[in-house]
């Protein structure tokens, strides 16, 4: 799942509980916070400390992956893409 807002991430925490079986104050329990902080952040509540989110991510099995697609990142690398093209090109 590609999380671009806190809600793609209340939707993602929530879902997830749900599979597992779990109530809110199961997974609030099991990750050190309160029900009331679980509801907030699966609600996308902005000011979810990032700490508790990372806790609550690791009681559910999931893990937290920042990927970079900004093409600045990669303009000073070797373009993999380009070199395979153009080895892979039919010759006439």
């Amino acid at each position: 799942m590609n999380i671009q807002a806190v809600n793609d991430l209340g939707a993602l925490i929530r879902d997830r509980r749900n599979k597992l079986g779990m109530t809110q104050q199961e997974l609030a329990d099991k990750a050190g916070v309160s029900r009331i902080w679980l509801l907030a952040l699966e609600k996308g509540k902005p000011s979810a400390q990032i700490d508790l989110v990372l806790r609550t991510l690791r009681e559910l099995g999931l893990s937290l992956r920042v990927d970079s697609d900004s093409p600045a990142s990669s303009s000073k690398g070797i373009d993999l893409g380009a070199i395979l093209k153009a080895t892979t090109k039919k010759k006439p």
